[in-house]
């Protein structure tokens, strides 16, 4: 392999530490960094020379909460995201299904609830456009689905259908079915949703990778893998790729826990475990995601206290709490790190609590414990996350006062809870560790728009998304974290959440030369909203080149 010398760059050490000169590496590893003088004197015969221009050389990015499979099928298919506008999103559905006559269902990703007025969708919107075959297309936030009359119909949904637990069909004044169904009502689709075409979720797969490599990331967790209302099961997607060398990132897999399951999976779990870690080191399978809660706005988030425009409900624990303990301590004793999904206070509680059950039960394990998203935690268990060692998995670029959040979320959250929306800074300067994850296709997956609202509280200027004062006032300014925790959440923190720190997450010598180099200098910490990434390296090769 041919030796690469970087020059002239501004390289993240991590922590704060910026040091000017440039990195060498060989064999797709981290051979030196240092001053260019001295390195220069190291370079063998054919070293390949590249001159950073002063520009940022950081470690690759790592995303600790993302759905690669599920994005990069939008890409493919219908794909809202690029769009916020309901006739917009009206014109691509009709003109891609005028496109594909040949498919009996219409499948698509990424709309957002705030375009329509009381912030969902109907499905005579969607019958107007196609009425003809099914239409099913999941909200950008993947707790919702919009479905028109005739996948309603094909699903069995009736007007008497009862909400499950932990999932609604919304219904209008009248009681009317209104053609969006949350959270664990989208399994009732389940039986009308087409199985994938053979290879399709290899190909979703890498137009994820790409998109990921070209906003500099180079390690991804996939937080859904198993059969689930997200979507397939993608394990063999993965190992097939990595199989014909087409996965150039490092994944963590983390395995979805079945809610209508016992511990019986957990024997399971463990084989698939194994199986990945008899085929390779790029793809680890030590993580099982489990979901306690739902989302605020679709009053699925579990809370300690009523919802403040809807006296007397708390939402739903998908898991009973003295289940979930249960099952965290089992997996903790059998060597899996548990990634819990936990938006509201109760939920982030009850999570928690399981973790303390787990060490109290089993000791020291060493088992490396997340819970994502934290929309509202309660000041009673700020400190908890350090003493029970339970890392922060942050959706950074969320914490920004968008439409949605400030005209439909902060009226159900009610002021006292509005007061600890993302309390990321709180959590930090309490002893949390902080980890950062977009949570694609939810929101963006660029970390260096992520890094901006996590230390801005405001949006990026070219979100198209960024509604209302997302631009102009920040979300309990507060809140901001410093631009060293951004950069450590999205590399050596990253690393190490992953189990990674001995291969990848820092620029040191022996380490993979996994590398990001910008189109410009962000050490001063202002700049990330106007940084571009400029080439992507995995192993010291390039998969990514602006």
């Amino acid at each position: 392999m041919t030796s690469l010398h970087i020059t002239n760059a501004r390289l993240y050490l991590g922590e704060g530490r910026w040091e000017d000169g440039g990195v060498l590496v060989r064999d797709g590893v981290i051979a030196a960094i240092g001053p260019d003088t001295g390195l220069a004197g190291r370079r063998e015969a054919g070293t390949v020379v590249r001159d950073a221009g002063g520009a940022s050389l950081l470690p690759g990015f790592h995303d600790t909460h993302v759905h690669p499979p599920m994005a990069g099928g939008s890409l493919l298919g219908i794909d809202l995201m690029p769009v916020h506008d309901a006739d917009e999103y009206l014109r691509i559905i009709a003109d891609y299904a005028a496109a594909h006559p040949e498919l009996d269902t219409i499948m698509g990703v990424g709309w957002y609830g705030d375009v329509f007025p009381g912030g969902f969708p109907t499905r005579s919107l969607l019958d107007a456009v196609v009425p003809d075959r099914p239409v099913i297309l999941t909200s950008h936030d993947g707790h919702g689905v919009w479905v028109n009359s005739r996948a309603l119909q094909a699903a069995g949904v009736a007007p008497d259908t009862a909400d499950p637990s932990g999932g609604r069909f919304v219904r209008d004044e009248r009681g009317t079915l209104t053609g969006v169904l949350l959270d664990s009502a989208m399994q009732a689709l389940n039986p009308i949703i087409p199985a994938p075409e053979p290879g399709f979720v290899e190909t979703a797969i890498l137009a994820a990778q790409r998109r990921l490599h070209s906003v500099g990331v180079t390690t991804w967790h996939d937080a859904a893998v198993g059969t689930s209302e997200l979507g397939p099961d993608s394990l063999d997607a993965y190992l097939s790729l990595e199989r014909q060398g087409a996965l150039t990132a490092r994944v963590v897999l983390c395995q979805w826990w079945d809610r209508d399951r016992g511990l019986e999976q957990v024997g399971e779990l463990e084989a698939r475990r194994e199986r990945v870690a008899a085929q390779t080191a790029r793809i680890d399978a030590g993580t099982v995601k489990i979901m306690q809660d739902g989302m605020i706005e679709n009053h699925t988030a579990a809370l300690l206290d009523d919802y403040s425009d809807r006296a007397g409900f708390r939402g739903d624990s998908f898991i009973p709490p003295e289940q979930l303990a249960t099952i965290v301590a089992e997996l903790d004793a059998r060597g899996f790190d548990v990634h819990l999904h936990a938006v509201g206070d109760r939920a982030v509680r009850e999570c928690l609590d399981a973790v303390a059950h787990a060490r109290s039960l089993n000791g020291p394990t060493g088992g490396r414990h997340q819970l994502a998203h934290l929309d509202v935690v309660d000041t009673a268990d700020f400190g908890r996350f350090a003493e029970l060692g339970v890392t922060v998995n942050a959706q950074l670029l969320w914490a920004r006062t968008d439409v949605e959040i400030v005209e439909r979320k902060l009226p159900m959250m009610g002021a006292d809870r509005a007061r600890r929306h993302f309390p990321f800074e709180t959590l930090r300067t309490h002893g949390a560790r902080i980890v950062a994850g977009s949570d694609w296709p939810v929101s963006d997956p660029n970390p260096l728009w992520a890094m901006h609202t996590g230390t801005t509280r405001l949006a990026p200027a070219a979100d198209p998304h960024a509604t209302g004062l997302a631009l102009t006032e920040p979300l309990l300014a507060s809140e901001a974290l410093p631009p060293a925790a951004v950069l450590d959440a999205y590399t050596g923190t990253a690393a190490w959440i992953g189990r990674l720190e001995a291969t990848t997450g820092r620029l040191r010598p022996g380490l993979a030369a996994d590398l990001v180099l910008l189109d410009r200098d962000v050490s001063d910490g202002a700049s990330f909203d106007a940084a571009h990434v400029a080439e992507t390296l995995v192993d010291g090769r390039t998969v990514y080149r602006a």
